[in-house]
C-alpha cells in the first residue's frame, strides 16, 4: 500500500504543481468558422476547459497535502464531510484541489479533474454518446452544486455544475 502511496506522488505532485502555479483564465476567444462562400458571417464561440475541483484520493492523505504544501506554499483545511471529508486547497485562478481517502475498500488511488459545465445532464449525455460509462450520476452536493462521474478509455472524469440544475 506504501507503494501504491509513494508512486502517487510522484505521478501527482508535478500534475497539480502546474494547477496549482497555473495563469489566471484567458477570456474566451472567437473562432471565425467561414460559410461555404468564404463569408464569416457565422462566428462560433470557442468553448474553453476550466478545472473546477481536482480530486486525489489516496490511503496517504496526510503526507500527500503535506507534500503539496511544502512543494507550492499552500495550506490545506480540515476534512469536508460533503466533500467525502476532503482537505482542501484553493487553485490559482479559481477551483479547489481536494485529497481524501478512500471512501470504500474497493476505491482506487486516482487523480480526477472535475471540469464546469454549465448543464451537467447534457454533459453526461454526450459523455455517453462518446462511449463513456457513467459511474456515478449527477448527484446534488447541498453549497457546492452537482457533480457527476464517468470513465472514458480507463480514464475517470469528472463533470462539475455550480448552482441547481
Amino acid at each position: 500500500m506504501k507503494k501504491i502511496g509513494l508512486i502517487a506522488l510522484i505521478v501527482v505532485v508535478p500534475l497539480v504543481g502546474a494547477a496549482l502555479t497555473q495563469r489566471p483564465e484567458r477570456p474566451t476567444t472567437m473562432h471565425v468558422q467561414p460559410e461555404s462562400n468564404g463569408s464569416d458571417k457565422n462566428r462560433r464561440e470557442e468553448a474553453t476547459l476550466k478545472v473546477h475541483y481536482l480530486e486525489i484520493v489516496t490511503p496517504s492523505v496526510d503526507a500527500t497535502c503535506e507534500a503539496l504544501e511544502q512543494a507550492h506554499g499552500v495550506a490545506f483545511g480540515k476534512p469536508i464531510a460533503e466533500l467525502g471529508n476532503a482537505r482542501t486547497a484553493e487553485l490559482r485562478g479559481g477551483g479547489r484541489i481536494g485529497v481524501r481517502a478512500p471512501m470504500r475498500a474497493t476505491e482506487a488511488p486516482v487523480v480526477r479533474p472535475y471540469v464546469l459545465v454549465d448543464d451537467i445532464d447534457a454533459a453526461v449525455k454526450a459523455a455517453e454518446a462518446a462511449g463513456a460509462q457513467v459511474a456515478m450520476r449527477p448527484l446534488e452536493i447541498p453549497g457546492h452544486g452537482t457533480f457527476a462521474i464517468y470513465v472514458l478509455g480507463g480514464i475517470d472524469h469528472g463533470l462539475w455544475q455550480l448552482g441547481n440544475r
